[in-house]
C-alpha cells in the first residue's frame, strides 16, 4: 500500500534552515521583529554555508534510527534553498551560488534515505498574502501562481520525492489557494508522494505540532513534529533543551498510538547541526540500536495500566517501556492476554512472569535500571494485545 513505508518508519528528522539562522533568533525573526524586506534580504548575501555537508546530516539521522528527512525548502520568509525561475531570493542566485536542496536530495538518495520537502504556501514578502484574495484578487492570483510554480519546480527538478510537507495556508481557504488543483498537479508529477494536511485538505497524513495528538481515524497516517528546544530555526540563546529521556518518551508515545515522530534540528549558518542536538541524537541512537524493534512498525494499541511506563505493540508482541525503574519487580494491569514470556531488550535477561487475571508481575529483575533512558520489557502474548477496562470496581 502507498505509504506503508511511512507507517513502518515511526521516526524522522525535520530540518529548519535558511537565512534566519544568521541573526540566530529563530525562524520567525523577520515577522516578529518587523524587519524591512530590504534589510532582511541582505542576509541572503551573507548566507554561504561553507561547512554544509548534507551527507553528515543523513549519517546523523540514520545513526539515530530515523527513516526519512524533511527539509524546509522555503519557509515563511520567502528564501528558497532551491533554484527557482520565479524568485531571485534563492540560494542559487545569492551568496551561496548553489542549489542547497539539490545537494540534500543527492545525499539522501546516495544513502537510501526517504526524501521530504517542506514548503510554506505563505510568503511574507508579498503584500497580496496579507491583503488576501477578496481585497486584491489580481495580486492574489499572481502570488498564487508563484506558489504553484515553485511547487511544480520542487516536484519536477529533483527526481522522486517521498513527502510534500505544506505549511502556512492560514488564514485563507483551500479554494483561495486552489489546493485541489495544486495537489492534482503534484500527484501527476509524483504519483507515490505523501502529502500532509496543511494545504487545507485532508490528504495523506495529519501533522499535529508540538503535541502528540493521534488521528481519530485509526487507519489514518499521522505524525507529530516537535523541536528539541523552543525554536525550529537556529537560536543561539535558546538553551531550553529537552532531555534525551523526554525525547524518547515522545517517540514511544507516537509509536504507541500508531504515529510518527518528526524531530527537528536547526542548523547553524555554516551548515553544521548544533552540538546539543547532535549529542541528543547520538544518545537516542544508542537506545534505538537495542530497542528499535519496539518502535518500527508499531501498531496503535491500548495502554496497559502502569505507574512506571508506556506500552507499544505489534502482532502478538508487546513492549513495556519503563522510564521510572522501580527495582526488582515491575507490575502492570489491564492485560487482557496471557503473557507467555518476558525478557529485557537491553540485556536479553529473562524475567519471571506471574499473572493474576489482568495483573502481571515481572520479577527477578535487576535492582538498577538496565537502560538509564528507557528499559524495555518485551512480552510474548497469546494473541494481539487486549486491554481490560480500568473503570471498574476493585474488590
Amino acid at each position: 500500500m502507498r505509504g506503508e513505508w511511512f507507517n513502518q518508519a515511526r521516526f524522522g528528522m525535520f530540518i529548519h534552515w535558511g537565512v534566519y539562522s544568521i541573526p540566530a533568533r529563530g525562524e520567525w525573526v523577520r515577522y516578529v521583529e518587523r524587519i524591512p524586506a530590504s534589510e532582511y534580504e541582505r542576509l541572503a548575501w551573507k548566507f554561504n554555508p561553507g561547512r554544509y555537508d548534507p551527507e553528515e546530516w543523513v549519517d546523523l539521522a540514520q545513526e539515530a534510527g530515523m527513516k526519512y528527512m524533511v527539509l524546509t525548502t522555503r519557509h515563511h520568509d520567502g528564501y528558497s534553498l532551491f533554484d527557482s525561475q520565479v524568485s531571485d531570493f534563492t540560494a542559487a542566485k545569492t551568496a551561496a551560488r548553489r542549489d542547497l536542496a539539490e545537494e540534500y536530495v543527492e545525499a539522501c538518495r546516495r544513502k537510501g534515505m526517504r526524501i521530504g520537502f517542506y514548503y510554506s504556501l505563505l510568503d511574507w514578502r508579498y503584500r497580496a498574502y496579507f491583503d488576501g484574495p477578496q481585497k486584491d484578487p489580481e495580486g492574489w492570483a499572481k502570488f498564487r501562481e508563484y506558489v504553484h510554480t515553485q511547487v511544480r519546480e520542487l516536484c519536477t527538478n529533483y527526481g522522486e520525492i517521498d513527502v510534500l510537507w505544506y505549511d502556512g495556508a492560514w488564514p485563507w481557504t483551500p479554494e483561495d489557494w486552489k489546493s485541489v488543483e495544486l495537489n492534482v498537479m503534484v500527484r501527476k508529477l509524483q504519483p507515490d508522494i505523501l502529502i500532509n494536511n496543511r494545504s487545507g485538505l485532508p490528504e495523506d497524513f495529519g501533522t499535529p505540532e508540538q503535541k502528540i495528538e493521534p488521528s481519530s481515524d485509526v487507519n489514518r497516517l499521522w505524525e507529530t513534529c516537535m523541536t528539541m528546544n523552543d525554536n525550529w530555526g537556529y537560536s543561539a540563546a535558546d538553551r531550553n533543551w529537552k532531555s534525551v529521556q523526554q525525547l524518547v518518551m515522545n517517540l514511544v508515545q507516537c509509536a504507541r498510538d500508531g504515529g510518527n515522530y518528526l524531530l527537528n534540528v536547526g542548523p547553524k549558518p555554516n551548515g553544521t547541526i548544533p552540538l546539543p542536538s547532535v549529542r541528543r541524537l547520538r544518545e537516542i541512537s544508542r537506545w534505538m540500536r537495542v530497542n528499535g524493534e519496539s518502535i518500527y512498525g508499531s501498531e496503535r494499541c491500548h495502554q496497559f495500566s502502569s505507574m512506571v511506563g508506556l506500552t507499544t505493540a505489534k502482532g502478538t508482541t508487546a513492549y513495556h517501556h519503563v522510564f521510572r525503574w522501580p527495582g526488582k519487580e515491575v507490575t502492570i494491569s489491564g492485560v487482557g492476554n496471557k503473557v507467555l514470556s518476558a525478557q529485557l531488550l537491553a540485556t536479553g535477561r529473562k524475567a519471571t512472569v506471574e499473572q493474576e487475571e489482568d495483573r502481571v508481575f515481572f520479577k527477578d529483575l535487576p535492582r538498577k535500571a538496565p537502560d538509564p533512558i528507557d528499559s524495555v520489557i518485551k512480552m510474548e502474548l497469546d494473541g494481539k494485545s487486549e486491554v481490560v477496562p480500568s473503570l471498574r470496581h476493585i474488590p
